[in-house]
């Protein structure tokens, strides 16, 4: 979008947020660059130029603006809804592949080589994958100040900086403060102060945000142990590359609350990126919403409640086992077969808040597992255990560098999976947003409610007019029925 000059100007003086993150304004006589949204007077038109990433604007040699901060922007949807070379490399990069890896690590997941890669994020974002990486450690960093008391040498190390003066001088010419004077700009919170290793923050988001089926969804089909909602607040376990956390999210009505629990502070981006991604809350509801209105049956459910979002995972392998363990069962009894797996063979945890005991088993820990100690019937037994068997051997990946269509024909290659269990993986681990599926008994009876077709290929074909936000029709077909999927606990 930034190469459209005029639609650009355009958003900025009407101060839209819609657009924060999917581009950014820099003002070539301040040296400054914005969001979209910023609240000052906006600059002259001939003084604006665009900028497909912060990290571009950064290398260009713009600052941060310190009243609208984009740096905290919203990400741009189009690494969600794309499944190309750069999408995939924009997701493994907020998942921290590039500090972990570095950029080879990054180029051998893609399958590229790593000149490919640069070159391709070079030319559509402006930035290559380490200024892109760069960008990433500012902002964990400034979080990092602004949200604990720990000493700048920890943090440093935390936010991914091989050394001190090279956070001391990427925080300067980010930011155009020192990090002292950074944390002295926003006082420390008393909880930050007090609680040691927990850290408090805002995930922004496009309004509108409808919580209900999103936080409903997550919560009805909660695995006891792993996951839990208390006190309007949905919480659970994750596995992180370094260690393990806890993560507290609560509906706010312009932010998710965000509270972290981590064994290493170099998790936090990666932490953060995953329960975006769960929450989906990189879309743009309002382009999502325009399409879906185009059809008059759908018109009356998105007018009801704008802003459904998919609800998605923070582990597509453990998002992946459990839709094998809810094959033609309640949800109920799925999650009562996930609770017993997971007090046998998942990793316990110290909650300092109680009522998490364990993160979910990793496939390599259930591929050792005696088959015959899983309480299911035996076609359903064999299409779990080769699942696991085949995660655990790397035969079957799943990631956020997934490509959308070679997955799924692996997965369907595998015994026991049909297009249900396929559908639902590629919609909620693997973010397809044009996932669909005409085989649920939810969907099915929505559209003899609503006088769609009812068989799937018919529904299928209805369906096409609704591409390439298929898995959010689902969400506004599934909210039709009274499960409790689709509201906010009490």
């Amino acid at each position: 979008m930034h190469t459209d000059w005029e639609r650009c100007v355009r958003a900025v003086q009407s101060k839209d947020a819609r657009f924060d993150g999917w581009f950014f304004t820099a003002v070539v006589t301040t040296r400054i660059y914005c969001r979209p949204s910023c609240p000052v007077v906006p600059p002259k038109p001939e003084n604006m130029t665009f900028y497909p990433s912060a990290a571009a604007c950064q290398q260009a040699g713009f600052r941060a603006c310190k009243r609208c901060r984009p740096d905290t922007s919203p990400g741009s949807p189009e690494w969600n809804q794309r499944a190309d070379l750069v999408a995939r490399a924009m997701r493994l990069i907020a998942d921290g592949v590039v500090d972990r890896e570095g950029v080879p690590g990054l180029a051998a997941r893609l399958g590229y080589s790593t000149r490919q890669v640069e070159r391709q994020l070079l030319a559509e974002l402006g930035a290559g994958p380490l200024a892109l990486a760069r960008a990433q450690r500012a902002q964990t960093a400034r979080l990092l100040i602004e949200t604990t008391p720990l000493p700048m040498a920890e943090i440093a190390f935390a936010a991914g900086f091989s050394s001190i003066r090279t956070f001391n001088d990427t925080v300067r010419e980010v930011f155009a403060l020192s990090p002292s004077e950074l944390r002295t700009r926003v006082p420390l919170s008393r909880g930050a102060q007090g609680t040691p290793g927990v850290l408090t923050l805002r995930l922004p988001f496009r309004a509108p945000l409808n919580p209900d089926n999103l936080f409903g969804h997550l919560a009805a089909t909660a695995v006891p142990g792993v996951e839990e909602w208390r006190d309007g607040a949905y919480r659970r376990t994750l596995r992180l590359p370094y260690g393990h956390g806890i993560v507290s999210l609560t509906p706010e009505p312009d932010h998710i609350a965000c509270r972290l629990t981590l064994s290493d502070l170099r998790d936090l981006p990666v932490a953060i990126s995953r329960c975006r991604r769960m929450l989906d809350l990189d879309a743009d509801p309002v382009a999502v919403d325009e399409q879906l209105r185009a059809d008059p049956v759908l018109t009356p459910l998105v007018d009801k409640a704008p802003g459904r979002r998919v609800p998605r995972t923070v582990d597509e392998a453990e998002f992946a086992i459990r839709a094998v363990l809810g094959q033609q069962v309640s949800t109920a009894a799925a999650r009562t077969h996930a609770a017993r797996i997971v007090t046998a063979h998942g990793e316990q945890v110290d909650d300092p808040e109680g009522g998490l005991t364990h993160l979910f088993p990793s496939p390599e820990a259930l591929a050792a597992l005696d088959p015959e100690s899983l309480a299911m019937p035996r076609t359903r037994r064999t299409t779990f255990t080769t699942l696991v068997r085949e995660l655990a051997d790397g035969n079957v990946h799943l990631g956020v560098d997934n490509d959308w269509t070679e997955t799924r024909s692996r997965l369907l290659s595998l015994p026991g999976f049909g297009p249900w269990t396929v559908d639902v993986i590629a919609m909620r681990a693997l973010g397809d947003p044009d996932a669909f599926l005409p085989t649920d008994l939810g969907i099915r009876r929505a559209a003899q409610e609503l006088g769609l077709p009812s068989t799937p290929a018919a529904l299928t074909a209805r369906a096409a007019a609704w591409a390439p936000w298929r898995a959010y029709a689902v969400q506004y077909l599934w909210a039709t029925d009274s499960h409790p999927i689709n509201f906010l606990p009490v």
